[in-house]
């Protein structure tokens, strides 16, 4: 780190705080385009004439080209400096928003997108690396739950403005949204951004095979996890390819970390041990963080028939309980022991999953209140904590690449959690239609009384009885073992963060705000 830093406790200069909430704004916006589009993925695919297979691919593109961009960061701010790096991703994430409301077909929308996330990717960590440079310990218990709400607020209420948006103009306004603040950010973060100075020193040792071997092992590793528990696995030809792409990428890519001078993203990190467990911790919650927020509108759509805006409008709580919350958090981390404030954080998660487990295909708004309530609030008694234990230790020479490091293990949790919730509700909805197939047979009266009443009905509303009536049974039991693979995934959930509330425990108590060392240097 070239700039002179602040003394330990010198509040920053008005001007450094107006540039911080512009790049968290900026912050805001990248994450909130992930999810945005999630609830209106239906209109998006009508308006370009899509497949449901191609639509899918609006959400992977900005995700993979997201995920290598995160980790690539931490070493692009050394080299460019903050102000250069931030500045040119907000110009650049505004452009392709615009270009992405401009897209006629899917191919352009999957390119534009791509785009979109691959810039987007450098706003992220350069935030949580500005916050723990430039405010000095005593103050980030008002800086930490800014960042952890925003990181957390923005996909949670994505699928709900997103919603509002499609209904109320058209899926074109999910990308012009951004347009207007997207030049503000980077007007504002061009002109006041002084953290740092770039290291220009540092590009003659850029590791191009690094950085095509990151490329190769991260986006294919997203690709496989998103495809592959629709797709058969290896079964399928695609995935196949791309996962022996993601090996040889693996072994590039590490080979040249462990190797190169100036490697392109720095792992030490990971020898502080607050850090290795902050960003295990941040790989668990980026599951609870995007899992949940993937599971509720896939029940409501799939089970209660729900359109975008209804899901949006019952998503809102989580976001509302996030956004109190914050303030509790922030006020805790200063008075508690972080391990104490995750551990209740983690049992409030399992609590909400475990109620989930008695879910049934009649919840509604009221039934989902408490669970999501017990979500949002547990999510920033989560965040706080972990940003500080993982990222407060650290020395600021190793601040940058450490930030893209922690912002990856949340995305890449977020992208496992998503592939194994989806291969246990296509297994387990499997295994739940055989067994009550099994039940529902001639030789259950009880099946042939239902289906007899059935049969009558629909021949007195002058429909074909016996064929409409198999038809609705048949769905009845669909339905059925679509709920109980439902409440199957919410069981599992519940065990995992109840089993990490139990390792917040056993991590070391981490020095108080001030200690600046920690990890070898």
């Amino acid at each position: 780190m070239t700039a002179a830093m602040p003394s330990r406790d010198a509040m920053p200069s008005t001007r450094r705080i107006v540039a911080f909430l512009a790049m968290v704004f900026g912050m805001f916006m990248a994450i909130l385009d992930i999810q945005i589009v999630s609830a209106s993925l239906a209109e998006i695919q009508a308006g370009l004439s899509a497949s449901s297979d191609e639509i899918s691919w609006v959400q992977t593109a900005y995700l993979i080209a997201e995920v290598i961009m995160i980790p690539l960061s931490g070493f692009l701010a050394r080299l460019v400096s903050t102000r250069v790096l931030f500045a040119v991703s907000a110009a650049g994430f505004t452009a392709a928003s615009a270009l992405a409301a401009t897209a006629t077909n899917i191919d352009q929308m999957i390119v534009y997108r791509a785009i979109q996330g691959f810039i987007g990717g450098g706003m992220i960590p350069s935030v949580f690396a500005a916050a723990f440079t430039i405010f000095p310990p005593s103050r980030r218990a008002i800086v930490s739950p800014m960042i952890g709400l925003v990181a957390t607020l923005a996909p949670t209420i994505g699928p709900t403005v997103g919603g509002y948006l499609t209904n109320a103009m058209s899926w074109h306004w999910l990308f012009l949204i951004n347009v207007v603040p997207g030049i503000m950010v980077a007007t504002a973060t061009w002109m006041l951004i002084d953290f740092d100075k770039p290291e220009p020193g540092l590009l003659k040792k850029f590791d191009w095979w690094g950085l095509a071997g990151m490329a190769a092992f991260l986006g294919s590793l997203e690709f496989v996890l998103e495809e592959g528990p629709t797709n058969d696995w290896l079964q399928d030809e695609a995935v196949f390819i791309f996962s022996i792409v993601l090996v040889v990428g693996a072994i590039v890519f590490f080979y040249r970390v462990f190797t190169q001078e100036e490697p392109i993203v720095d792992l030490k990190a990971f020898t502080n041990v607050n850090f290795a467990f902050g960003s295990l911790f941040s790989f668990v919650l980026g599951i609870g963080l995007y899992g949940l927020t993937y599971l509720y509108p896939v029940y409501l759509g799939r089970i209660r028939g729900y359109d975008s805006l209804m899901i949006g409008e019952a998503l809102f709580v989580s976001g509302l309980a996030m956004f109190l919350t914050a303030p509790v958090a922030g006020f805790l981390s200063s008075k508690m022991d972080p391990r104490k404030m995750m551990m209740i954080g983690f049992l409030g998660f399992a609590a909400g999953t475990w109620r989930m487990t008695y879910l049934t295909a009649d919840w509604d708004f009221y039934e989902l209140l408490v669970p999501q309530i017990l979500r949002g609030v547990s999510l920033m008694l989560c965040m706080v904590p972990i940003n500080n234990v993982a990222l407060g230790t650290l020395p600021l020479n190793r601040m940058k690449n450490a930030s893209g490091l922690f912002n990856l293990m949340r995305n890449l949790g977020g992208a496992v959690g998503l592939a194994i919730i989806n291969q246990v509700l296509i297994d387990r909805n499997a295994f739940h239609y055989e067994r009550l197939a099994e039940h529902v047979t001639w030789s259950n009266p009880q099946a042939m009384q239902k289906l007899n009443q059935m049969t009558q009905n629909f021949q007195s509303h002058g429909f074909d009885g016996p064929t409409a009536a198999l038809s609705k049974l048949s769905g009845m039991v669909s339905q059925q073992a679509s709920v109980l693979s439902f409440m199957d995934v919410f069981y599992l959930l519940t065990i995992l963060f109840a089993s990490l509330a139990f390792f917040a425990l056993m991590m070391r108590k981490p020095a108080p705000a001030g200690g600046g060392g920690g990890g070898g240097h």
